[in-house]
């Protein structure tokens, strides 16, 4: 496994404890310390054993309901000791395995470790990496890494292109040539060379095995080579002969990179607990065992149970847990730490920023274009929604005329094409809300800047929706004889355009909020039915009840209705349409002011729309932040 690490030649490495632990209260020190490193980042290429202390560490949660946070003196509910002043030590070249049963604590124990929890809860004393006390969240983050229990992956990328796209984005500092060398010894090293140009697939769409499917999992976090390694419940879900491959392959990093991995397991078979040399057993919170497995079977013994010779010393534990769990003797660490400051690790690479943040985006462009483009439902779907959508809805209103029915057919064209476009971009969602999750998973782990995704979801959402919009409008509008000018079909052509991307926004934005798909479903159909009701289309302007006015400026429906007004009237405002015993009865302008449109705000809705459609984003960019900034996973 260590073959898979070797520093590039040019590569300096430094001892990580210069880097990540600063002695020093000077500012010029602590500068110099990290550009000499400039070119080969300390947790990419660490060679330092570490050694990982936990001292004490309890965890309470209070779930007090709404009502007695409301109400002075309501009855409130009784915090919940989820962890127990637990201790123990993980050292390098070993595997410390944190078992027990169901709500004892091992997820809670390992989110902790890995820096998941809210900066309230978080204890800096309780952690202790080689005898300095780690003093932030965020440097566990960027040292440990961390796979949850669920595989977080992209269906529609092949096991090689995850792999590349997570050293693109966490390997900035190599050459293409070293990142690919990189992805294709691990996975000559993790047994995944066969299925590398598989996809991952998931319950929906066919690809690789569970087992290799958690060993993928495990890969991407360990492409940057980070010295300690935390695992929810690798085993979970495996059949006994992928558990074991996966606990071995672990085995073979530990050793092979002297890297610090503690698991938690849910029944292990024997064979697995031959790989393992160390055990931490939790009931109730609280340690019942820290040790090897020839130890506890001293402790079951020193109680006088004997164990039968057809169970394990650990399985046999778990049915006297509350037996040992009284007889454990507690020990406190009375060593003491100095409290030293863990120095921000140089996230990115280079003199220039700017120039990773470009990288960035370009990466997250072509991983986005490949799972749209292999979505091919989604593709077909909006490419025929559009076509069909526009020959549909001309070969309703062929051949409209300009008479007064003429008039009244035109609004209602727009104001349904308006319905039909911003409901169509629905099917989005799915697809945004599988994003999320990596998004959230990646974002957290310092691989990019959400702001980053967000502009690189924008690049290639503008000609996608583009073309959308032209396959919308070209048929409906020549079909139904809107006005002939080709000045008026393009600005027709550019509200569709602006309607479609306020819609993607929106979408965005509510996939954000939304725990998931048929949540947002609900949420999206109940806004774009209120937006619909408050356009104007409905209930005029002046008959919207004085609270509900609000809705009318902030509709999505409105501006863009009336800039189709305005681009099919303004230019006939003095021509005649509808006339009465030789008496003109109805002109562009009396159509245009029937609507209190009596001046020509077409580009001033643009810039709105433009602006709803920054906004939706930028919403979206504050949440996104927020939630990687809270999220464990």
């Amino acid at each position: 496994m260590a073959t898979c690490f070797q520093p590039p030649p040019s590569a300096t490495i430094e001892d990580d404890s210069v880097v990540l632990f600063s002695t020093s209260d000077s500012p010029e020190e602590s500068t110099s310390q990290s550009s000499s490193s400039n070119h080969s980042p300390p947790h990419h290429h660490t060679q330092t054993p570490y050694k990982l202390t936990i001292t004490n560490l309890s965890y309470t949660v209070h779930k007090n309901t709404w009502f007695s946070t409301l109400v002075p003196g309501g009855a409130k509910l009784p915090p919940i000791n989820i962890l127990k002043s637990v201790s123990f030590v993980a050292r390098s070249s070993e595997i410390l395995a944190v078992v027990g049963p169901s709500g004892t604590g091992k997820s809670t124990l390992l989110r902790i470790v890995s820096g998941r929890v809210r900066d309230r809860d978080f204890d800096p004393k309780s952690i202790v990496l080689n005898d300095n006390i780690v003093a932030s969240q965020e440097h566990l983050r960027k040292i440990c890494g961390f796979i949850a229990q669920e595989d977080t992956l992209f269906p529609l990328l092949t096991v090689k292109e995850t792999l590349m796209f997570s050293a693109k984005f966490r390997l900035k500092e190599m050459t293409a040539r070293d990142r690919e060398d990189r992805v294709d010894c691990l996975m000559q090293e993790l047994g995944l060379v066969h299925v590398a140009d598989t996809f991952v697939g998931d319950e929906d769409n066919h690809g690789i095995s569970g087992g290799e499917r958690k060993r993928v999992s495990i890969a991407v976090d360990v492409i940057h080579d980070p010295p300690i390694l935390l695992l929810d419940e690798p085993t979970s879900g495996l059949d006994s002969s992928s558990a074991l491959h996966v606990v071995e392959l672990l085995s073979s990093m530990a050793q092979g990179r002297q890297r610090t991995i503690i698991l938690s397991i849910h029944q292990p078979s024997y064979r697995i607990l031959q790989r393992i040399p160390n055990f931490l057993i939790l009931s109730h919170g609280s340690v019942v065992h820290n040790g090897s497995l020839q130890s506890l079977e001293l402790a079951i013994t020193k109680q006088g149970f004997k164990i039968p010779p057809q169970i394990n010393p650990l399985e046999f534990s778990m049915e006297m847990v509350s037996i040992l769990e009284e007889s454990h003797s507690k020990r406190q660490n009375t060593n003491t730490y100095s409290t030293l400051q863990i120095e921000r690790a140089k996230k990115e690479v280079g003199s220039d920023p700017f120039v990773w943040r470009v990288y960035e985006i370009m990466v997250l462009c072509v991983r986005l274009w490949k799972i749209i483009y292999r979505t091919k439902q989604l593709l077909l779907a909006r490419t025929m929604q559009a076509l069909v959508g526009g020959l549909g809805l001309g070969s309703v209103y062929v051949g409209v005329g300009k008479d007064e029915g003429g008039v009244a057919e035109r609004l209602g064209l727009f104001a349904f094409s308006l319905s039909f476009l911003l409901s169509s971009t629905v099917e989005a969602l799915p697809i945004y809300l599988q994003e999320r999750r990596v998004l959230m998973k990646e974002a957290s782990r310092g691989s990019y800047r959400v702001s980053s995704y967000l502009i690189a979801n924008t690049i290639i959402f503008f000609p996608l929706l583009f073309v959308v919009a032209i396959l919308f409008s070209v048929p409906l509008y020549w079909i139904v004889g809107l006005n002939p000018s080709y000045s008026a079909f393009l600005f027709f052509t550019l509200v569709v355009w602006l309607i479609v991307l306020m819609a993607s926004s929106l979408v965005l934005f509510l996939s954000v909020i939304s725990p998931d798909f048929i949540s947002g479903n609900s949420l999206i159909c109940t806004a774009l039915g209120a937006f619909f009701l408050f356009s104007g289309y409905f209930i005029p302007r002046e008959f919207i009840p004085k609270y509900w006015l609000f809705m009318y400026y902030v509709s999505l429906y409105r501006y863009p209705l009336d800039s189709l007004l305005l681009n099919e009237y303004w230019s006939e405002r003095g021509e005649c349409f509808s006339t009465r015993s030789g008496v003109c009865v109805l002109t562009g302008r009396d159509v245009l002011k029937s609507r209190g449109l009596e001046e020509d705000t077409r580009w001033i809705n643009v810039a709105i729309m433009l602006a709803f459609f920054v906004l939706y984003r930028i919403l979206s960019w504050v949440l996104l932040t927020r939630k990687v900034s809270k999220t464990d996973l």
